[in-house]
């Protein structure tokens, strides 16, 4: 299309690339807040939803932790699933953004931006 303009075919092509990303990652912005990711920890005794982006929307405690005496497990227990799914959605987030690159024809360690 550009044929013969040296670079400049080159530079729109970059530039279609760049838009394309753009939306992508506007997709996978959008797509990453309706996911919902669990972390747990106590084998399910404290169990924590979150977004793909990371962000904690809910947390479930089992009857069984709740008395007084186990209050310093409890803490620690919520801690420990927040975390894990804190964690859960970053690595869900970092594959869908390798794929996101893959498609768009990016070398595959390619850092995209962050969300």
């Amino acid at each position: 299309m550009l044929k013969g303009l040296g670079g400049l075919g080159d530079m729109a092509k970059m530039m279609r690339a760049a838009q394309a990303m753009q939306g992508r990652m506007a997709e996978l912005h959008e797509t990453l807040a309706r996911v919902i990711i669990t972390g747990d920890a106590g084998a399910g005794l404290v169990s924590v939803r979150c977004t793909g982006k990371g962000d904690v929307i809910g947390i479930d405690i089992s009857p069984n932790i709740l008395h007084a005496s186990a209050q310093v497990q409890a803490e620690d227990l919520i801690l420990a699933a927040i975390q894990d799914a804190q964690s859960r959605a970053r690595a869900h987030m970092m594959a869908e953004m390798a794929r996101i690159a893959q498609e768009l024809g990016l070398p595959p360690d390619m850092m995209l931006p962050n969300l």
